[in-house]
């Protein structure tokens, strides 16, 4: 019986890293297209000013 306690405990453990990683890079990915649409902006708004 101990057995299954410690096998069910370490299988929500990995199911917490697994939950958390991909937590993690989906932000990743946010924040990096949030720079993109920065970076962007700013290029467009340069052009415009330059006319």
């Amino acid at each position: 019986m101990v057995h299954l306690s410690v096998a069910i405990g370490r299988f929500f453990e990995a199911l917490l890293w697994a939950v958390a990683r991909s937590v993690g890079m989906v932000a990743a990915w946010v924040l990096l297209g949030v720079i993109a649409l920065a970076v962007v902006a700013m290029l467009v708004r340069a052009g415009i000013r330059r006319r």
